[in-house]
């Protein structure tokens, strides 16, 4: 992977569920919606001054968000935020920069 640029897809983990479940509010909030299901399916990477996990989360039976999560460094003690989505995407669609 070049510096700044996005990892291989990978299935999400553990770790990436959870990133996913901390900004869950937040996307609930901005959709105006309550998720019951909201599945880590697969994520990508990008090492910026902290690190940007671009996830495809599944929300329904065919329906996929992708969400573009921030992760502060260590040291700078902040939660996760959601910096961006995309609602509307399939199984399918491919996990990109956004």
């Amino acid at each position: 992977m070049m510096p700044g640029g996005l990892s291989d897809p990978k299935p999400a983990t553990p770790e990436v569920q959870h990133l996913a479940d901390q900004v869950k509010p937040q996307l609930e909030r901005r959709e105006n919606e309550t998720y019951t299901m909201f599945t880590a399916i697969i994520y990508r990477t990008q090492v910026v001054a902290g690190t940007n996990y671009f996830v495809k989360v599944q929300n329904s039976g065919d329906k996929y968000v992708h969400l573009k999560i921030f992760e502060p460094l260590p040291q700078e003690n902040q939660d996760p935020h959601l910096t961006g989505y995309q609602t509307g995407k399939t199984r399918d669609d491919p996990l990109v920069y956004f």
